[in-house]
């Protein structure tokens, strides 16, 4: 009796065989259950349960022989071991017919709960599943250091038209190194991939993902969970501190390595605290092999960078930061992908992930390709990554990267070298849909997030809800006011008086969308210099400039964002490589800028004036906003019940006495001046307070004479 067909022997064991499932293991045939094994490295092998049988090598490394309905478990020998073993062509499929529905339909909205590397117990017996999508593959196996990274031996099992395949592997662990051994469309046996589901990976430069578990910390964030929703809205201060994880400190006496999660638990958010920030943004933290990409190349869209730690470590960074009332913002990139060979390009032989088309599908400015979001699965995949980290990790938001990237289809791209969409416009409108699904899922899936989208041009309504026509974006940078407000004060304040209206053109669009005003990481690289080098001057204008675009910034409609170093005049660009130069507080100076932006926060947290009105139009109006000729600027912020605050500019080099319009009588205090001497200033002002006249001035029914300091902001209160 032919105990298996040679021809399958034959393909099985050269790792070319499309349906293993259907040949190996426990099966009835004529003349009753046979047991097909495949153990290519053994010389014999037998079957053991509750009698013991050895199998016949049909050929290298494939074993036939009879066996009754029953459990057994594989014993094989070669000439150096002997080894027993699980087999895993003996376990049923785990994927159940709902998963394979969902993923069919590209709406599993937890496609994390059934593919990538999950630790189960399946049948009774402890071990890895693994999962992963690739329709046109002819096989796909699991490799790792437990099968001697040998595709022939745990080649799985498709799952239908899904394109999905999977396999149970008995008695491995979490911590194992993983790929996926890929045997092309047309035949071609591919660059071994990582997983695209994989929930960590090596440290670079190795390339394999590694089976983690998820959901082992223990969380303890209860409170900051339930009031989230009334922390996170257009009404609330919301100042961001943005960081990459990997240069905000080191450790040098350990060899210069970044801090580890648990020690930014510590260190990073006690800093966050004491500064009076409310929020952190994280560079990406999902896996990517180059650190010079600074995370905005991912190919572990699932994997919290090991860098720093194991994904529950990061889990207790979030954690950290929600006991001590910080929320956390995720920097996520759905816009483009690395074309490493370990990643998702061509990831089953043919242009899954990304468009055939490099008219599509490539980015010429990064030299990374372009998700297909118009194919289902792909979608989906984006569209339960963004739920994956809001829901596994308990982020508070995410920022979506290069949003304009994704909505036009000829970005960056000279005419004839992109493709027009059905209409014959440049709008991406799959990119489009993606991202209103998106923003719809996540608000609808985790209460009390917020979305962000970093997007450059005047497209409509990024920040209006999804059913009244916008994209659903919470918020959107104002890329405008930070493109405007920067070259105002870099030039020199002589020509100043010319530009008067760089600062007071964001007014007629500030509530066009809800904004977050940014002095991002882009920034300070690339040659643009830091915050500081920005300024005209000497060193002490230098100083003053600063101080006073911070009091700005803060003062102006619009949640606020600034990029680790800046807060205190840190002279050098930021480098990826190497730790910000927190010796530089030592220096008075410097320190003084950082208590600046200290105490910026503090009045922004705690006068409702200030933040109250940032995306709503009664919070702002302008006092003075056309006294080009002295480069003063005088504006007054607003909310109800609460007492207003008056800003004054004056943002030229000479010190000025005049009369500005105050909207009531009385004392008013001066609670912020950015020429203090705490701060760094020469330490002139009002002595404390100034007293409102009922002299009408500027549309006020109340005035009052003002000391305004050279290159100084000052902000006033009615006592």
């Amino acid at each position: 009796m032919e105990l298996i067909d040679h021809g399958a022997a034959q393909a099985l064991a050269e790792g070319r065989h499309g349906d293993p499932f259907a040949v190996l293991g426990w099966h009835e045939g004529p003349g009753g259950g046979r047991i097909v094994a495949l153990v290519p490295d053994a010389d014999r092998v037998w079957a053991l349960g509750a009698r013991e049988v050895e199998l016949q090598r049909v050929r290298d490394g494939v074993f036939a022989g009879l066996w009754s309905a029953g459990r057994y478990r594989l014993r094989a020998q070669n000439a150096t071991a002997t080894w027993d073993f699980e087999d895993p062509y003996r376990f049923g499929p785990v994927l159940g017919e709902i998963d394979e529905y969902l993923i069919g339909e590209g709406t599993h909205r937890q496609l994390w709960h059934a593919l990538g590397a999950h630790v189960i117990v399946h049948e009774g017996v402890r071990g890895v599943h693994f999962a992963v999508w690739a329709p046109s593959a002819q096989r796909v196996s699991v490799v790792g250091g437990f099968n001697n990274w040998d595709g022939r031996r745990h080649q799985m099992r498709k799952r239908g038209a899904t394109g999905v395949w999977e396999i149970f592997v008995p008695g491995i662990q979490a911590g194992e190194a993983y790929k996926y051994e890929i045997l092309g469309a047309e035949g071609t046996l591919l660059p071994v991939k990582a997983d695209p589901l994989g929930f960590g990976a090596e440290h670079a430069p190795a390339t394999s993902s590694v089976v983690r578990e998820l959901g082992l910390h223990p969380w303890g964030d209860g409170a900051w969970m339930t009031k989230r929703e009334a922390q996170q809205n257009i009404h609330t201060p919301i100042s961001i501190y943005e960081v990459h994880l990997g240069s905000w400190r080191r450790v040098w006496e350990d060899g210069g390595r970044p801090l580890s999660y648990f020690e930014l638990a510590s260190q990073l958010i006690d800093y966050v605290v004491d500064m009076g920030f409310t929020h952190i943004e994280l560079l990406p933290i999902t896996e990517h092999p180059f650190d010079g990409s600074w995370g905005y190349q991912p190919i572990g869209l699932y994997a919290p960078t090991i860098r720093h730690g194991r994904p529950e470590e990061f889990a207790a960074l979030v954690d950290a930061a929600h006991r001590r009332g910080v929320g956390v913002i995720l920097d996520w990139v759905p816009g483009h992908f690395p074309t490493d060979d370990h990643g998702l390009r061509r990831f089953d032989g043919t242009a899954l992930y990304e468009h055939a088309d490099p008219k599509e599908g490539f980015h010429q400015d990064w030299n990374t390709l372009i998700y297909n979001y118009g194919r289902r699965e792909v979608s989906n995949y984006l569209l339960a990554n963004a739920l994956f980290w809001l829901e596994e990790y308990h982020l508070d938001g995410l920022r979506v990267d290069a949003v304009a990237s994704m909505l036009y289809r000829d970005y960056s791209r000279s005419a004839g070298e992109w493709v027009p969409n059905k209409f014959g416009g440049r709008e991406n409108l799959e990119a489009i849909e993606f991202l209103k699904a998106m923003n719809a899922q996540a608000y609808g899936g985790a209460k009390g997030i917020v979305t962000i989208a970093e997007e450059s041009t005047a497209f409509p309504g990024v920040s209006r809800p999804v059913d009244r026509g916008g994209l659903g974006f919470g918020f959107k940078w104002n890329m405008g006011w930070m493109n405007d407000s920067l070259r105002y004060f870099a030039r020199d304040p002589i020509y100043r008086r010319f530009h008067h209206n760089e600062l007071t053109f964001a007014s007629s669009y500030t509530y066009s969308e809800n904004f977050i005003l940014p002095i991002s990481h882009d920034e300070v690289v690339h040659g643009k210099g830091s915050m500081i080098n920005k300024m005209p001057g000497d060193e002490a204008e230098k100083f003053a400039n600063l101080r006073a675009f911070y009091a700005f910034q803060w003062a102006h409609p619009g949640k606020k964002l600034l990029f680790m170093g800046q807060e205190f005049a840190q002279w050098r660009e930021w480098a990826h490589a190497e730790a910000l130069d927190w010796g530089l507080l030592d220096e008075p100076r410097h320190a003084g800028v950082q208590r600046l932006v200290r105490d910026l926060n503090r009045l922004y947290r705690a006068r409702p004036a200030l933040h109250w009105g940032d995306c709503e139009p009664s919070g702002f109006s302008w006092i003075e906003a056309d006294d080009s000729e002295t480069s003063v600027y005088v504006f007054e912020r607003r909310a109800p019940g609460a007492a207003p605050v008056v800003i004054a500019a004056n943002l030229t080099p000479v010190e000025r006495t005049m009369r500005i319009g105050l909207p009531q009588g009385g004392e008013w205090l001066e609670i912020l001046n950015t020429d203090s001497a705490h701060y760094g200033g020469a330490n002139w002002g009002n002595l404390g307070y100034i007293s409102a006249e009922e002299i009408p001035w500027s549309r006020r029914a109340f005035s009052a004479e003002v000391y305004l300091p050279p290159l100084a902001v000052v902000m006033f209160a009615p006592d």
